[in-house]
Order: structure tokens, then sequence, then C-alpha cells
């Protein structure tokens, strides 16, 4: 699970710096919703954020490319260059486009940081229904 590695990201062109990310999320988990909608105003003041719900026809017909399946079970990040990551590994790079919260991306540069968050998002994601949209 490299991918989220930044050694490993494409160089980003002048145009891309422009363009915002996109986090697609579980529209149907009231968590998941709350949380997309406040990442996304937190990010509003730099416009490098922009959401989309799994399973919505914008997001499907802008990224035919992400199944159902896989933004079901983890909320995708799909940067400007095209390049996507997945749950904990979207983390650090949703950070560094607020404002104010850069800085916390760092602590998933710390050994081991990285399998202990994979692992808790896991948990977060698998049981996101009872933790707060089963009422």
């Amino acid at each position: 699970m490299g991918g989220a590695d930044r050694r490993d990201a494409p160089p980003v062109e002048a145009s891309d710096q422009k363009s915002p990310a996109v986090l697609i999320y579980d529209g149907d988990c009231a968590m998941c919703r709350s949380s997309a909608l406040w990442l996304m105003r937190l990010a509003m003041a730099s416009g490098e954020l922009e959401i989309l719900p799994c399973r919505s026809a914008p997001r499907r017909l802008r990224y035919p490319h992400i199944t159902d399946e896989a933004c079901m079970t983890a909320m995708q990040l799909v940067l400007p260059g095209g390049r996507t990551l997945a749950g904990a590994d979207a983390v650090p790079e949703l950070l560094r486009r607020i404002r104010g919260l850069g800085w916390l991306a760092a602590v998933f540069a710390l050994p081991g940081s990285r399998p202990i968050a994979r692992r808790v998002y896991a948990w977060i994601a698998k049981n996101r229904m009872r933790l707060s949209c089963e009422r």
C-alpha cells in the first residue's frame, strides 16, 4: 500500500495546483457526510477540496474507474493529477490541504503510525453504520 507515499507522487504541474482534490465519501452515512462537509468547510478558504457522494451520478460520470465497492469501503481522494489515495492513506493529504492543519500530516510520517492509522481507519469504516448511521 505504498500508493500514499509522497515519494511516488507524480510531479505537480502548474495547472494542477489550481484544481481541487476531490473527496469521495459514503453519502448514506451520517458520520461520513458530516465529516466530508466539515473538511470541505475547513478547506474552503484555499479552494483545495471538493466533495462527492460515492453513489452519485456526478461521481460515476467523472470517476468511472472508482467502483461503488471501493468508495463504500473507504473514502477516496482523487488528486488533481489523477492519482487516488484511499482510507487512512488519504488523511495526510487532506490535512495538507487545510490551512492550519498541515502540520498534523507529519504524524503519519512517524515510524509505525501508518499501519496503526490504517487499522483504526479500517475499524471505523467497518463499524460506521453502528457508530453513527443506525438509529
